[in-house]
């Protein structure tokens, strides 16, 4: 895959957020920028570290540096940084699986207990990316499970503060708890009953038609190769490609 270069505003927003970061080392400029674009060439290639071209600096080096950001939550925060004005009049919530290659198994359980998030369905070995949009449908948060995990899991820790004026979810969060709890919050729950539901619920079926946007931020992510297939081992270092592809639909 050819050779991958941030223009010059989104890296000057990038830079800019990155001299606030007093725990990490940003170093000069250009060495920095080599640095970011030779993760962001791993995020569209998926190629192993060991592929990653000679003009981003020693493979290993690179992924060092992108560990430890990863460690400091410095991806996450980027996102958060440029996610400082969402659209929280809709606020929806979904989850998409995504194939594990097999270098993503072998995580060290004594050193990284819990911390892998793959699991084995009825497909194979899985991921599941459970995110929270905006309505326009830019990421405000992620949460990486293993595939088997089933969405209603994760509903509220997903949710968090930010709740927004109408809970949008397919019928795989129709549950009597996180519906409580979206009330609770002063969100007005736009989410299909369950086919098993005895009395169903209403709700807005005009305004749940925009949870087509979740759809397609998933499709946008999925452009990324990194995220179509899961390679990391941990889903730290996962979670952390997530929030840089996050940050580049921000920035677009």
């Amino acid at each position: 895959m050819r050779p991958i270069a941030l223009t010059d505003e989104p890296w000057t927003k990038i830079l800019g957020f990155l001299r606030t970061c007093s725990r990490i080392y940003i170093g000069p400029e250009d060495e920095c920028r080599r640095f970011v674009e030779g993760v962001l060439w791993r995020l569209r290639s998926g190629a192993q570290w060991r592929l990653l071209p000679a003009e981003y600096g020693n493979w290993n080096s690179v992924y060092k540096r992108f560990a430890r950001w990863c460690d400091h939550g410095v991806w996450e925060q980027m996102m958060g940084n440029f996610a400082d004005d969402p659209d929280m009049e809709n606020v929806m919530l979904d989850g998409t699986i995504v194939r594990a290659h097999p270098c993503a198994a072998g995580a060290s359980k004594k050193r990284w207990t819990g911390s892998a998030s793959v699991g084995t369905e009825s497909g194979g070995v899985s991921t599941k990316i459970h995110a929270k949009v905006d309505g326009l449908g830019n990421p405000l948060r992620f949460i990486v499970t293993g595939g088997e995990r089933h969405e209603s899991t994760q509903g509220e820790a997903l949710l968090g503060e930010q709740v927004g004026e109408y809970g949008l979810a397919d019928r795989a969060l129709d549950s009597d708890d996180f519906i409580a709890f979206l009330i609770d919050h002063g969100a007005i729950p736009v989410i299909p009953s369950r086919k098993n539901r005895k009395q169903p619920r209403e709700y807005d079926t005009w305004r749940y038609r925009e949870r087509a946007l979740v759809e397609c931020f998933f499709n946008k992510i999925k452009h990324f190769r990194h995220i179509f297939s899961r390679f990391d081992k941990l889903a730290s270092r996962f979670l952390g490609f997530l929030h840089l592809a996050g940050t580049l639909i921000w920035l677009r």
